[in-house]
């Protein structure tokens, strides 16, 4: 019987050595949305949550500055109040410089929050209006996607 021949390891200096997977941040949000099937993108170098055709969540975990680390909720301005009497550490992020925006944020930092998170993600489970957004069309460029060069 032929004998399997092993991948050698480039050694550590090597341009060809894979750089290693960074762990997912907050794991267990995806875990607690894994009943209504939500896909990830990656998004700012952080991870963009889809639920259907909405963009509901990004989870963040960067090491500074790391003022915004967290989950962040995809909504808008008029469902602050109302998400801020369930959420009272919620905050609007601050990585962009803005006073208000829609992505608010459930800080790491928070006594709660995994206790918030999980809310959210029952939330979201539960199709609150609230949370999620349907992305605006990306737009096409001056050159065009590849597929409409190739034509």
């Amino acid at each position: 019987m032929p004998t399997r021949r092993k991948t050698p390891t480039p050694p550590p200096d090597s341009p060809f050595v894979p750089k290693p997977r960074r762990a997912l941040p907050h794991e267990f949000v995806l875990d607690a949305l894994a009943a209504v099937s939500p896909r990830t993108n990656p998004m700012f170098g952080c991870l963009a949550i889809y639920v259907g055709n909405k963009i509901v969540l990004i989870l963040r975990d960067k090491p500074a500055p790391d003022t915004d680390n967290g989950v962040w909720l995809c909504t808008t301005e008029e469902h602050h109040e109302s998400l801020r009497r369930e959420f009272p550490n919620m905050r609007s992020i601050r990585v962009f410089a803005k006073k208000v925006t829609g992505w608010q944020v459930l800080p790491v930092d928070a006594p709660d929050f995994e206790e918030a998170a999980l809310h959210a993600c029952e939330l979201i489970a539960a199709r609150d209006p609230r949370i999620g957004k349907v992305p605006k069309p990306r737009r096409i460029s001056a050159r065009g996607t590849k597929a409409q060069r190739k034509k």
